[in-house]
């Protein structure tokens, strides 16, 4: 990850934010020396904190999903109830 101060990135922003866009390689912000702002390209910053979206819209519905998977009557906890 490059790192740049903040003067620099304030005197570059819109080249420095068209840059990582086009490589997605991350920025790093200093300010007085200690890091305080990572910019990243969105697609890049979902993947990292949320590994479940690689499978979205990856899954299928097949068959009823909303009535029981047996009838009623298959059911012994209702049959001892009564």
């Amino acid at each position: 990850m490059k790192s740049m101060p903040a003067s620099l990135f304030k005197a570059r922003c819109l080249a420095i934010m068209d840059d990582v866009a086009r490589t997605g390689e991350p920025m790093a912000i200093s300010k007085r020396g200690r890091e305080v702002v990572n910019i990243v390209r969105p697609e890049a910053a979902n993947r990292a904190k949320f590994p479940q979206h690689a499978l979205r819209a990856r899954g299928r519905t097949r068959g009823d999903i909303v009535s029981p998977v047996l009838p009623a009557d298959a059911w012994d906890a209702l049959a001892r109830r009564g």
